[in-house]
């Protein structure tokens, strides 16, 4: 269609999470890696627009042989957008899961402090959801696994840790970096099933053949149960509706879409 931007429909969903004041600074955590690369691409027009500054952190693992190369895709990234990279390598002792991610949350802390910066974004999709949702079921979890990974929270004291993609898939973000036309890297171990969150991929992708929402359906149903455990206005929302209904013999078998259709009319204010 001539005149048309699809990148819109993405910008506006990460703006709606992100809404940064004029002046501000933040970081975006950049593997070098598709999605993240996508996400600093998203930032880096949104702050054009609205006037806040964008950092590009990239954190080396030093684990593998192409670990110097994804550091140089994240400088590359950050000499074509104009913006600065900064980087910061890890020395670990443990090559677990978990001590790195604490570890890389630890340096991508540090290089906002040292920047400036508010907040740090990372590109955790609605992919990344469904697999911590799954994750977090197969080890029985209460309502908090259930939740998933949360959208925001505080890294320090100063800073936030936002993730703005967690109902945006890869298939949205692989349109970004093709109208981008920006580098980015493939890392060989996301296919290892030596990690448990890669062992869930392929029969995930098996599934996804027969239930293309499935992604954005589990991410709904997260961000539904946090809304329930935070107690959000939404979650309120739905509960005073739900007893309206019930009160309505005649519609207390009312299904759970059409209660979310009425709730998200009622923020427009349109009709469902």
């Amino acid at each position: 269609m001539r005149g048309a931007r699809p990148e819109r429909a993405l910008d506006a969903v990460v703006r709606n999470a992100v809404r940064f004041a004029r002046g501000v600074r933040v970081c975006v955590a950049c593997s070098g890696g598709p999605d993240s690369v996508a996400l600093a691409a998203v930032l880096d027009r949104l702050a054009r627009e609205d006037g806040y500054d964008v950092v590009l952190a990239h954190v080396n693992h030093a684990l593998r042989a192409g670990a110097d190369q994804d550091e140089c895709v994240a400088f590359s990234v950050g000499a074509r957008l104009g913006r600065r990279v900064v980087a910061a390598r890890l020395e670990v002792a443990r090559a677990d899961e978990a001590t790195l991610r604490d570890a890389r949350y630890a340096a991508l802390a540090r290089i906002a402090g040292d920047a400036g910066a508010c907040a740090v974004l990372t590109a955790h999709t609605a992919e990344d959801q469904t697999e911590s949702v799954l994750l977090a079921l197969f080890r029985g979890t209460g309502l908090a696994g259930l939740a998933g990974i949360a959208e925001r929270r505080a890294l320090t004291e100063h800073v936030e840790l936002v993730r703005p993609l967690l109902r945006v898939t890869h298939a949205e973000l692989a349109t970004e970096l093709r109208r981008s036309a920006l580098p980015y890297a493939l890392d060989p171990t996301n296919a290892q099933r030596r990690y448990r969150r890669n062992a869930l991929r392929e029969p995930l992708d098996a599934l996804r053949a027969e239930f293309p929402h499935l992604d954005r359906a589990v991410a709904r149903c997260a961000a539904i149960v946090r809304d329930e455990l935070e107690g959000t206005p939404r979650a309120q929302a739905r509960r005073a509706l739900r007893e309206r209904l019930r009160a309505e013999a005649a519609l207390a078998d009312v299904p759970f879409e059409r209660i979310e259709a009425v709730r998200k009319a009622a923020e427009r204010g349109t009709r469902p």
